[in-house]
């Protein structure tokens, strides 16, 4: 069977690769004009074409039928509009990753099911579009969609934070590292399901070329359920130290990070706002042998050893670093200030 892959290499694509390059029944080929050769694990072939290049595309879809086709960077309509298109009628099953971000974690059920109700507040702009045209094509067609919504997916290239910086994760490391304060949104009770990059490959890998996967729609996830406080102690056990946890509000987080360039209220307000446990009921029956592989106190260990060893593929900032240092110190002066002001009352 061949599969084809479009997209950058990231964590997502890197896992489902190493999985199917050791899978013979798979010839994998990748289009993607920035991938470095060594990146990539042995024997996946590299394309470089135009993917928005339809006569250079449809050169390369008469030499090979593709069994599955993947597009990990479609964010917007114009993508899907543009693979039907290009694939429709020639391929046998086209594999979409979407986000679990799609649904109302404000839902009355804490189970997220594929059924739960959908919203684009907390999500990529364009996913619910991008889905409900390849369904629609589904129906109408028989464009043999496949959609598989992703959750928290994390390795060294990154790793769970409930706060932070517009640099991403590194710095919340860092300052576990120093011994500084690090943030927590509300209590830290909520619950996150967690998946590991290597056990989201075994679940898309297993969609991939499977027949009663044909229009269905699938939570990608593995079954480990942490609150952030554990999720944080664990990143702690990993590094050799105890996390100075420091919980602040969402709501006031929202608030402040409007006044300093960080755009909180969409993760803390709608995607990270309670409890996100997602129900994976299909996926394990239509991949049997997805389970959590990796557990999370494994695979934290994994990836922090491998981003103290690389520092210097990953990037500092300081000014998140001063805006953790500034707020909480705030909230300090304000709670003292407070304490001294009511015990003078009585």
């Amino acid at each position: 069977m061949k599969a084809f892959f479009i997209g950058g290499i990231e964590r997502k694509t890197l896992a489902v690769l190493r999985q199917l390059s050791l899978d013979s029944e798979w010839e994998v080929y990748l289009l993607d004009t920035e991938t470095q050769d060594r990146n990539l694990p042995n024997g996946i072939h590299r394309i470089s074409a135009d993917i928005d290049n339809d006569e250079e595309i449809s050169g390369l879809l008469s030499d090979n039928c593709f069994d599955t086709v993947c597009n990990l960077n479609a964010y917007d309509i114009s993508c899907v509009e543009r693979d039907f298109r290009l694939f429709g009628g020639k391929i046998k099953q086209y594999l979409f990753i979407s986000s679990t971000s799609v649904y109302d974690k404000h839902s009355q059920d804490y189970r997220i099911t594929e059924n739960t109700a959908l919203t684009d507040r907390g999500s990529p702009k364009g996913l619910i579009d991008c889905e409900d045209f390849l369904l629609k094509k589904y129906h109408e067609t028989g464009f043999p969609v496949t959609i598989a919504r992703t959750g928290q997916i994390y390795d060294e290239s990154g790793i769970p934070v409930s706060v932070s910086g517009n640099k991403g994760f590194y710095q919340v490391i860092r300052r576990m590292q120093q011994g500084k304060t690090v943030i927590i949104h509300g209590d830290g009770n909520a619950f996150l399901t967690l998946t590991s990059a290597d056990d989201l490959a075994t679940g898309l890998a297993g969609l991939m070329g499977n027949r009663h996967a044909i229009g269905e729609i699938c939570n990608i996830s593995g079954d480990e359920v942490l609150t952030w406080n554990r999720i944080y102690a664990g990143i702690g056990d990993a590094l050799g130290v105890k996390p100075d946890i420091y919980h602040i509000s969402s709501d006031y987080l929202a608030r402040i990070g409007m006044f300093c360039g960080y755009d909180f209220a969409q993760s803390l307000l709608e995607d990270k706002a309670g409890s996100v446990i997602f129900d994976n009921t299909k996926l394990k029956r239509l991949v049997p042998q997805m389970t959590t592989n990796v557990p999370f106190s494994e695979g934290i260990r994994t990836a922090v050893d491998h981003i103290i060893s690389h520092p210097e593929e990953y990037v500092e900032d300081p000014d998140f670093d001063r805006f953790c240092d500034t707020v909480t110190d705030a909230l300090e002066e304000t709670l003292t200030r407070l304490t001294i002001s009511l015990y003078r009352q009585d």
